[in-house]
């Protein structure tokens, strides 16, 4: 099993930043993929950005030259950084861990952004 626990979201005013983390623990292999979804009620969930073990990377358009996606394989942490947040982030953001036929889910956070 692998549990993901994550934290940093919150209220902030568009035009502003939050950084958002996932710590992974349990059975976690060497290869994996973690990253990050949203929710909105009513909407499709979203994949906003993903990062594999080997650090290669991947966006969703809406969030490219505004999110970055990073990770520490010694920590089995995945972050977030968000900058230039606009209305339309605001979400529930679930971490995630992909691992083979398995995936894994954080409780989420919810990320506000004010106009």
């Amino acid at each position: 099993q692998v549990q993901l626990v994550e934290s940093g979201g919150g209220l902030v005013q568009a035009g502003g930043s939050l950084r958002l983390s996932c710590a992974a623990s349990g059975s976690i292999f060497s290869f994996n993929v973690m990253g990050w979804y949203r929710q909105v009620p009513g909407k499709q969930s979203e994949l906003v950005a993903d990062i594999s073990s080997a650090g290669n990377t991947d966006y969703a358009d809406s969030v490219k030259g505004r999110f970055t996606i990073s990770r520490d394989n010694a920590q089995n942490t995945v972050h977030l950084q968000m900058n230039s947040l606009k209305p339309e982030d605001t979400a529930v953001y679930y971490c995630y861990l992909a691992r083979g036929r398995d995936t894994y889910w954080g409780q989420g956070t919810q990320v506000t952004v004010s106009s």
